[in-house]
């Protein structure tokens, strides 16, 4: 029973539980396709089923992994099968169950607004894109938000961060942004508002059928 329910894995050279931050962001990037996926139908189609789907899935799936053990998650095991081939990247355990108890609240909240209540408000509206923006940026720039208030509930340094960005260090020169490349940036963001205000005109037409003119005329004929 003690090696089920744990938090974490014993690695060698590493003092305290840890887990493979490859994994974990291919996990995010899974649940963030669903949810996306998820609101995108409700949006469109006003269509609430996925969403209530996805919603008790998670929950179960966020249950699992702070209070039995991360390795029966489901979309963890998923993702260990993807990054299989991958060298594993390893973080602190602690600081990502801080992190997953804020995803058992959010998605906690969502059952009980949107599946026993069934009803949507502004507020479920704010807890899906709270959880769209913790999945994305942990999915595609390895960046936990919820790990950056770890110290300030804890009073404590988290260790093994991904990237090290937990380590006091001096930048590499390919990781320096110069002027020019600052310069270039603003630029772009300019540029995007100028061609937004220039060519408005043509981007609001929408698009015509390339060929359907031409098969119009052939089944008249």
């Amino acid at each position: 029973m003690k090696n089920i329910i744990q938090f974490g894995e014993n690695v060698p050279g590493y003092d305290i539980p840890v887990l493979n931050e490859r994994e974990i962001r291919a996990a995010a990037g899974i649940l963030f396709l669903v949810i996306y996926t998820s609101l995108m139908l409700i949006l469109f189609n006003g269509d609430f089923r996925l969403a209530k789907y996805a919603i008790a899935l998670f929950l179960v799936d966020f249950v699992i992994r702070v209070f039995i053990n991360p390795k029966f998650s489901p979309s963890l095991i998923i993702g260990r099968m993807i990054v299989s081939n991958q060298v594993p990247e390893y973080v602190g355990a602690k600081q990502k169950k801080f992190a997953w108890i804020i995803g058992v609240l959010l998605s906690g909240s969502m059952f009980a607004l949107l599946i026993v209540v069934n009803a949507y408000s502004p507020f479920t509206g704010v807890i899906c894109l709270l959880c769209l923006i913790f999945l994305f940026f942990e999915a595609v720039f390895g960046i936990c938000l919820a790990c950056k208030v770890y110290r300030v509930i804890y009073g404590e340094k988290a260790q093994y961060c991904p990237g090290e960005v937990c380590d006091v260090k001096s930048r590499q020169p390919i990781q320096r942004v110069s002027r020019a490349q600052w310069a270039i940036v603003f630029a772009f963001v300019a540029g995007i508002f100028l061609m937004v205000r220039i060519l408005a005109p043509v981007i609001n037409v929408p698009p015509h059928n390339m060929f359907g003119n031409s098969a119009a005329k052939t089944a008249k004929q």
